[in-house]
């Protein structure tokens, strides 16, 4: 979330894509009912506070349709 820039109310994030490994383009738009403004913010990565010392893999769900279902 993200504070509008023109009044300072809270704005959330209609669509965003990405644009590079490391920075998301955000189209956000306003909350409050009076003021209502679109704007784009960049979210980009900065640095690491504390890194994995190993990181184990998951395998894919087994089927295309994703995960499968539970029987009762």
């Amino acid at each position: 979330m993200m504070n509008c820039p023109e009044c300072g109310h809270a704005a959330h994030t209609r669509s965003s894509y990405r644009v590079s490994d490391k920075t998301k383009e955000r189209y956000c738009q306003c909350q409050n009912i009076n003021c209502g403004a679109t704007f784009v913010t960049h979210e980009t990565f900065v640095r690491f506070i504390v890194t994995p010392g190993q990181i184990n893999h998951v395998n894919a769900h087994p089927l295309v349709s994703g995960q499968g279902h539970m029987n009762f």
